[in-house]
């Protein structure tokens, strides 16, 4: 494979738009755009995950979903370009059952924390989350592959089950479940 990218700057986009990977430009404003971004964004946030200690089987899944993160975004630059199917679904679907087999169930709902890695874990899910919010509405009104559609949906599952299992591989993390207004008390 040749230099890919031998230069940096182009100063193409210098005027507010951008070029998609089958040519077309489009604003940077463009639900297209924000989509690939967040995608982006997302794929850098568990990047910092990975940074911190985590064990290997986490990392091996992490570093595979920031490869499907970069088809993803692939996918989105591309209008009509199917990256991902069905088998990365059923990928996350395995790591999500393998993961949450050994974890307490859920009485409640948790607050984000625990230690560094879940806390940031926890917002990688939330990333995931406005992806999958910013892919639904480019889908009303343009191409958006329906195995990417599943495929965020599902990430931020499994990225909710991430978290707690590392939370609960540091034995000082403990979740804190939420307790609504009524049923706190505060200090005055």
């Amino acid at each position: 494979m040749g230099h890919r990218l031998s230069k940096i700057y182009t100063r193409t986009g210098d005027t507010g738009t951008t070029g998609l990977g089958n040519g077309k430009r489009v604003d940077k404003s463009s639900l297209r755009v924000e989509a690939m971004g967040t995608v982006d964004e997302l794929n850098s946030t568990i990047g910092i995950i990975l940074a911190h200690d985590v064990a290997s089987s986490i990392h091996i899944c992490l570093t595979s979903i920031q490869h499907d993160l970069f088809d993803l975004g692939g996918e989105l630059c591309i209008p009509g370009q199917d990256m991902i199917d069905e088998k990365h679904i059923v990928y996350l679907e395995k790591a999500l059952d393998d993961l949450n087999a050994d974890l307490p169930y859920l009485k409640e709902f948790i607050l984000p924390g625990g230690n560094i890695s879940s806390s940031f874990t926890h917002l990688a899910r939330s990333i995931c989350r406005r992806a999958e919010r910013v892919m639904v509405r480019l889908a009303k009104t343009e191409t958006v592959g329906a195995h990417a559609l599943a495929y965020i949906n599902r990430l931020s599952d499994l990225l909710f089950v991430v978290a707690r299992v590392l939370s609960y591989m540091d034995t000082d993390a403990q979740e804190t479940s939420w307790k609504n207004n009524n049923s706190r008390t505060t200090n005055t």
